[in-house]
């Protein structure tokens, strides 16, 4: 098969070219990709991948959707079913996959991460991994859905959910995962405002709901935000990290939670715990999603209800100039990625 193979650290280490065909383990069973998308982790394993165990030529891509190739005999899965991945290879057997919180589990082996991933034309994944979806799915938008969608879900709806009529702040709007933030809590009818060092997405946003914008670039945040949500946000999603963090604390109203899933600018902001004690503020991580949450997004998808913003579309074997233009600061959405 072809394949996107990472082979060394860097913008030419990878590489569109003859891979081995999957084999599939006892429990495992395959796809035709179709479609993926280009997602953060991407970036970082191509120049990076500092922490995250695994062994180069690797495949990259945490993202996969297509159609059945090869099932596993028995499991009632279906050679010809247009299905998407559950990205995180997880045990089923620890104490937090038997709760139903796989993205905890202890021995995770991530897609396009510890394992080879979806940027190939077949990928092999166990069997639970694999979600069937309806026969008039777009699969492009299915490829695009699983990381940005599923952690932008988590985020607002897992452990203390945005609720209707609450207000979240979205710092750094544009790219996938915030962008799906912004769909997802209009869905519920929530107060979005958004920043941004340009208007043009700022603008973008209100278009698709969002009550009002900052640009950091140009003004101060947390006084814009406490004018215009009057007294602060209940909730903000900060993946940006080290540059944002004080005007994210500062914009929250007493009691509010600051959820953070990125740390793009540094990982060790100021605590001002001060600020965080007095203002019984709430602060807490979120990565990648579980397996109840990726089915009541596919509800939400099948039904039409939420679709990815696609940005740009590339060919895989265009795999170069894809990652240029998910570096480029005008991006806004998901970059696609086919077959």
């Amino acid at each position: 098969m072809k394949a996107v193979v990472l082979e060394e650290r860097g913008p030419a280490g990878a590489n569109w070219r003859d891979f081995p065909d999957p084999r599939p383990a006892a429990g495992e069973s395959v796809l035709k990709v179709v479609a993926s998308s280009l997602n953060r982790v991407d970036l970082y394993m191509r120049d990076n991948g500092a922490g995250i165990t695994h062994a180069l030529p690797q495949v990259m891509g945490v993202d996969a959707a297509g159609v059945v190739a090869e099932a596993e005999p028995g499991s009632g899965l279906r050679p010809g079913t247009k299905a998407l991945l559950y990205s995180e290879a997880f045990c089923g057997k620890c104490r937090y996959c038997l709760a139903g919180d796989q993205p905890l589990c202890e021995s995770v082996k991530i897609m396009g991460e510890h394992r080879h991933g979806g940027f190939a034309e077949y990928v092999a994944m166990p069997t639970r991994c694999f979600f069937p979806l309806p026969d008039g799915a777009d699969l492009e938008e299915a490829g695009a859905l699983m990381t940005g969608h599923l952690t932008a879900w988590r985020m607002l709806f897992g452990k203390r959910a945005l609720e209707p009529g609450e207000s979240v702040l979205i710092v750094g709007v544009g790219g996938g995962v915030a962008v799906a933030c912004l769909q997802l809590a209009k869905l519920i009818a929530a107060r979005v405002f958004v920043t941004s060092s340009s208007d043009e997405k700022i603008a973008r946003a209100v278009a698709m709901g969002a009550e009002g914008g900052v640009n950091y670039g140009r003004d101060k945040v947390s006084k814009a935000i406490l004018d215009m949500s009057g007294g602060g946000v209940d909730m903000v999603i900060d993946s940006v990290g080290a540059a944002s963090w004080v005007e994210s604390l500062k914009s929250l109203r007493r009691g509010g939670r600051l959820v953070t899933c990125g740390a793009t600018t540094g990982s060790n902001p100021p605590a001002d715990l001060q600020r965080v004690f007095i203002r019984q503020l709430e602060i807490y991580g979120s990565t990648g999603g579980s397996v109840g949450e990726l089915r009541r997004l596919l509800d939400v998808f099948s039904r039409g209800l939420v679709r990815p913003i696609i940005d740009a579309r590339f060919a895989m074997s265009d795999i170069r100039t894809a990652f240029d233009r998910f570096e480029t600061g005008g991006r806004f959405g998901k970059v696609s990625l086919v077959v």
